[in-house]
């Protein structure tokens, strides 16, 4: 069990993918459950890249509709003229082409969840539609004269800032309220560094696997170049890199030089006094340094001490102190 600044316990959590100990992201995280025993809508706001979907999906396969679709739509990939029949479906006959009723994906999503990503691209007049339905449970297929009624759980997601395009008057007001009943922000991977070792670990386990190896391991070199990174695309651009560098690898273990990476190097914030940058500089190299070991080693802590010219005991006060765990890195 991990602590807390104040002190609570920290469990360890686990689901699925959403791979991370650090105590933010476990924050987040713990929302889960809460919103899985619930019926009502969520609102998953963070960059691209972020893991959404997997939270999304997690909060669905966690719930009690879990034995029902999980349907996910890319609204920001609908043109405006089919996002009713896309949504909603048609009747035989409503235009040229249907030579068939069709259902759309919210019949599709019946008793379970229909996951919207990228809501902000939805146009007004969608907008509107969407609402009806969120108020009322019910929709009315293209050229159909009866409306039809779904029990479905609406989860969306946007990398915008949903409330700043209401004041904008480019987002409907009533529409982000009813949305917005649960609501949580998944932080970008630049603010969980921590994660990015175990991410790290857990992609290139994961790709090694596809291609017939038993495991991948990640050297310190490695981890160090991945954490100098800025991380633009976040946790997808991770996994496309540790992805390229298994195949780049060969299956042998991921250097530095497997590691492509674009963009440029992380620039630090200094953090106020003189006193403080340079205790947080300490910080992040002291933690920075023990992953290094940790990663090299496996998870030895008899080995990465003696590596570090510490004692054993001394040297797991330190990983205590960065809320280090070895059998991550075993």
């Amino acid at each position: 069990m991990r602590k807390a600044e104040n002190g609570d316990v920290l469990p360890r959590i686990h689901f699925g993918t959403l791979v991370g100990e650090s105590e933010g992201f476990l924050r987040t995280l713990e929302k889960i459950r809460l919103f899985a025993g619930t019926g009502a809508t969520v609102l998953i706001m963070g960059e691209t890249g972020t893991g959404k979907e997997l939270f999304a999906r997690a909060i669905h396969y966690h719930g009690v509709r879990k034995g029902y679709p999980f349907v996910p739509v890319n609204c920001g990939a609908l043109p405006d003229t089919l996002i009713e029949n896309e949504l909603f479906g048609h009747s035989k006959g409503a235009y040229t082409d249907a030579s068939s009723a069709e259902n759309g994906l919210v019949a599709e999503a019946h008793g379970g969840t229909l996951f919207l990503d990228e809501i902000d691209a939805l146009s007004f007049p969608a907008q509107a539609k969407l609402l009806r339905f969120l108020q009322q449970g019910e929709y009315r297929p293209v050229g159909c004269a009866k409306s039809a009624y779904a029990d479905v759980r609406v989860i969306a997601s946007s990398n915008a800032d949903l409330l700043a395009l209401v004041q904008q008057k480019r987002f409907r007001e009533d529409l982000f309220y009813r949305l917005h009943v649960l609501s949580v922000t998944f932080p970008p991977l630049r603010e969980r560094v921590g994660d990015l070792p175990l991410l790290a670990l857990h992609f290139s386990a994961h790709y090694g696997r596809t291609q017939g190896h038993a495991s991948v391991s990640v050297s310190a070199a490695a981890i160090r170049k991945l954490l100098a990174h800025t991380w633009p695309g976040n946790i997808r651009e991770l996994e496309g890199v540790l992805q390229r560098a298994v195949l780049h690898s060969g299956g042998a273990g991921i250097e530095a030089h497997h590691v492509e990476l674009a963009g440029s190097v992380a620039t630090e914030k200094v953090p106020g006094t003189l006193s403080q940058a340079k205790m947080a500089a300490v910080e992040q190299f002291e933690r920075t340094y023990l992953i290094s070991l940790l990663t090299l080693h496996r998870g030895n802590i008899t080995h990465a001490a003696k590596a570090a010219g510490k004692e054993r005991r001394t040297f797991q006060r330190l990983l205590t102190k960065h809320q280090l765990q070895r059998n991550r890195f075993a």
